[in-house]
């Protein structure tokens, strides 16, 4: 077997590993619902499971980051089976919040394994067309949160609860885990990547900035998807099938990512992304019924984008920063998430209290703190359209003075 069937058995592996990921967000998603009833816990006690996920996360892309050039990515691999596996099955056990915190922790350290391993493996592997291949691996993280939703929705109808939901994921987890077995990863030449020479290109303006903003787009794509059965539960509109469409147009997009990037460059996109995330947000909050699959198609617009074309500003303009920069820029993403998702938990909480002050009925309660947090949520992306204005004046300066120079 030549290097090339190798590196699409190895490609196909990842993307299985991707899709579990995304499962565990969708499902999550779905089931927050079940746990606060069955273990009684508030909203802001489900911000903190939530946040569990978003803070294994960056844990294990600092870690692996570190680590990638020393020990290779299959092994950051097999650490993020093991991960999921006992993750999987400690949630499915669990007995309560602190049960559930653990074991989230778990599956997001898993997650974050998963991509510390296999973004700059990819990126290896094909060094002639990066961010097509990039593009097709990260179109399986909105692929697998549509199969989440999708299945979540269909079990929750068929009155399954919420432990056979977690128990599918571990069909895909099985999968990719039998062929970690026989997959020959390439191995490739820990001199020329040095994670000492990443740190060194890490301490720039330009990555810094990168990385704040990732912080924003982060929030904005997950802060809103993560709630959604939250804050869209009682509009009229059935959740699951909100976030099916924002994440099965989001895969489409990226799929067809490589001539729109071309075009507009990634500053442009990330701007434009920026501005339909914003529409979309702001029409959801002020939509009912059947208006928020529109609105809902707007912001997957906008966020489609935002991760893969983060991670691709990185390798483009930032090149010598290597794995462990595409590792972190990841991480500071979920950091941001395990941050924000108990202020978000709170938010829904303290606006149900102020519409359960005025009067309104319960049904319309819901939809009043569901529309207060969209409102909130608001916020970032508004404040991505101003700083990506600036990156994308910055970027196109720097160029035309570099062919000046020329």
């Amino acid at each position: 077997m030549d290097n090339n069937n190798y590196n699409r058995i190895v490609f196909r592996l990842c993307c299985i590993a991707l899709i579990v990921t995304s499962m565990t967000f969708a499902i999550r998603a779905g089931i927050l619902g079940q746990l606060g009833s069955e273990f009684d816990l508030t909203d802001t006690e489900l911000g903190w499971v939530n946040a569990m996920a978003f803070l294994g996360f960056p844990v294990a892309t600092m870690v692996g980051g570190i680590i990638y050039n020393a020990i290779g990515a299959k092994k950051l691999v097999a650490l993020a089976f093991i991960c999921h596996l006992l993750g999987l099955v400690l949630t499915i056990t669990a007995d309560g919040f602190w049960g559930l915190l653990v074991s989230t922790f778990l599956i997001g350290f898993a997650n974050g394994a998963v991509e510390a391993g296999c973004n700059p493996l990819i990126a290896e592997m094909y060094p002639k067309n990066t961010t097509t291949m990039l593009n097709r691996f990260h179109v399986w993280f909105p692929g697998g949160i549509v199969i989440g939703a999708l299945a979540s929705n269909f079990m929750s109808g068929a009155g399954l609860n919420w432990q056979w939901q977690v128990a599918l994921i571990l069909i895909p987890t099985v999968i990719y885990g039998a062929m970690l077995i026989k997959a020959q990863f390439p191995r490739f030449d820990t001199l020329t990547h040095s994670t000492s020479s990443n740190i060194r290109h890490l301490f720039t303006p330009l990555y810094i900035f990168l990385i704040a903003c990732m912080t924003f787009t982060a929030t904005t794509e997950f802060g809103t998807q993560q709630w959604i059965e939250r804050i869209l539960g009682s509009s009229g509109a059935s959740p699951m099938v909100v976030l099916a469409l924002i994440t099965g147009l989001m895969a489409v997009g990226r799929f067809f990512a490589g001539p729109i990037v071309h075009k507009l460059n990634p500053t442009g996109v990330l701007l434009g992304s920026a501005i339909c995330a914003s529409l979309g947000i702001f029409m959801m909050s002020q939509a009912e019924g059947s208006m928020i699959y529109l609105a809902a198609m707007l912001f997957a617009l906008g966020v489609t984008y935002f991760w893969p074309t983060m991670l691709g500003c990185v390798a483009e303009y930032i090149p010598k920063s290597g794995a462990l920069g595409m590792s972190l820029m990841g991480g500071a993403g979920m950091f941001a998430m395990s941050i924000w998702n108990p202020v978000i938990g709170s938010w829904i909480d303290t606006a149900r209290s102020s519409a359960e002050a005025s009067g309104a009925s319960a049904e319309q309660i819901e939809i009043l703190a569901g529309q207060a947090v969209l409102q909130n949520l608001l916020i970032f992306p508004i404040v991505l359209i101003v700083a990506f204005i600036g990156l994308h004046l910055v970027i196109n300066n720097n160029k035309r003075t570099e062919k000046c120079a020329s």
